[in-house]
């Protein structure tokens, strides 16, 4: 009887597993048929086309052209397909490899002209008998401005047919656009480069002459101190013209300001006090690459270094939440907010908002202009509108200066 029983209980225990399987397949294919043959379609064009999207986006060149020519074949559906540039094919997939030399000279005239061409086949005649191509659409790429830059060249087995026509177009279209914004991408770069450059070719002068007659005064009196003060200008200036990394930590940056403020105690002595309040836990937090530092060197140059007597500099980093707020503030002789400067924008933001400070516009010295202006457009570039900086400032008042800059954005990370 316990052995019938044990029988029984394993049949009805494998007759569940069974149902249990049969339930999880069933659902399993119910879940599959929520995808229509439309939406699977959609979604492979548009996998596919951020495949394409990638190489794209780092620009137009024959290792991109290859990377893309794949998966821009497969969005046109054509036997063949080639990325030109304006002179020479850059990358072909498919068919169409012994016909490069007419292909090339078709996407030439399409560039030259900005007209798509269908070419047949009195336009790709061969020699091979068992050639298979008699037919191409070539359609110009646009990228930024307007400007044509290369060409996509679809090859056909028979007469194009309007599909392959219309498809061609519009990929090309989307390409264009892909290249346009590698462009667009690149200017970003080189403009963010070119605003760093700005801000170092502002290192005056003046101070660099300034800080080696100081550092010279202690060569005889004071040799440990004259060596020190020339490690701090070597250490200052090598931070200063670093070749790579468009962002830098709060730390870093700090550290840098405390040789500059280093070199100028050792001009002005007791003249330049310097008080800070930095909050540990905001040190890692990154922002653009010298955009704290030239805010001290304005206090000191443009308030302190006029005023008679001692002069006092506060640096001030606060823990926000999800902010780090940054005060650099001066005693100095302060500035007229309301002086407008010849040759310095307005910026964005500024007229609008009565708690901005108009920064087009104050003091009367254009190297701080160029100063304040750079690093304003760099936080707003990198962060949001909101981020730019705030000027308090009045003749005879001091200046403070505050940024706002979150601790995490994306995109946003030192040494990149």
């Amino acid at each position: 009887m316990g052995g019938n029983l044990s029988g029984v209980l394993g049949v009805v225990s494998l007759l569940a597993a069974l149902g249990a399987a049969l339930f999880a397949v069933l659902r399993l294919r119910a879940r599959r048929g929520i995808a229509t043959a439309t939406q699977r379609a959609t979604y492979e064009v548009l996998h596919t086309a951020g495949l394409a999207a990638e190489p794209l986006r780092a620009g137009l060149s024959a290792a991109n052209a290859a990377k893309a020519v794949r998966h821009l074949r497969a969005l046109v559906g054509a036997a063949g397909l080639a990325l030109t540039d304006r002179e020479s094919l850059l990358a072909l997939d498919g068919r169409g490899g012994h016909h490069d030399a007419q292909l090339v000279a078709a996407a030439r005239r399409a560039v030259a002209t900005g007209r798509s061409t269908v070419l047949g086949e009195p336009e790709l005649r061969c020699d091979r008998v068992d050639c298979p191509l008699r037919g191409a659409v070539v359609a110009p790429l646009t990228g930024a401005d307007g400007r044509r830059v290369g060409a996509l060249v679809a090859v056909a087995a028979g007469q194009p047919e309007p599909g392959l026509v219309q498809a061609t177009l519009e990929t090309a279209h989307w390409a264009g656009n892909q290249l346009a914004l590698a462009e667009l991408d690149s200017s970003r770069e080189r403009l963010a480069r070119a605003e760093v450059l700005a801000l170092r070719a502002q290192i005056s002068p003046h101070f660099i002459y300034n800080a080696l007659t100081a550092i010279g005064s202690f060569v005889r009196t004071d040799p440990d101190r004259a060596r020190e003060l020339i490690l701090e200008f070597a250490e200052f200036t090598r931070y200063s013209f670093r070749a790579h990394g468009e962002f830098t930590t709060l730390a870093e940056e700090l550290r840098s300001i405390d040789r500059y403020l280093t070199i100028e105690r050792a001009r002005f002595g007791d003249r330049l006090q310097v008080r800070l309040q930095i909050a540990p836990e905001v040190l890692p937090v990154t922002l653009p690459f010298l955009c704290l530092q030239p805010l001290v060197e304005n206090a000191v140059r443009h308030g302190l270094s006029r005023k008679p007597g001692t002069g006092m500099v506060s640096i001030e980093a606060r823990d926000a939440g999800t902010e780090c707020h940054i005060t650099v503030e001066d005693d100095g002789v302060g500035m007229d907010p309301t002086t407008l400067t010849a040759g310095i924008a307005e910026l964005a933001g500024a007229a609008g908002d009565p708690g901005d400070a108009a920064l087009a516009g104050v003091g009367d010295d254009p190297g701080q202009h160029v100063g304040l202006s750079n690093v304003d457009e760099r936080l707003r570039s990198v962060f949001g509108d909101g981020f730019g900086l705030v000027v308090e400032t009045g003749l005879g008042s001091g200046t403070k200066v505050s940024m706002r800059v979150p601790k995490f954005h994306p995109g946003v990370r030192a040494g990149s």
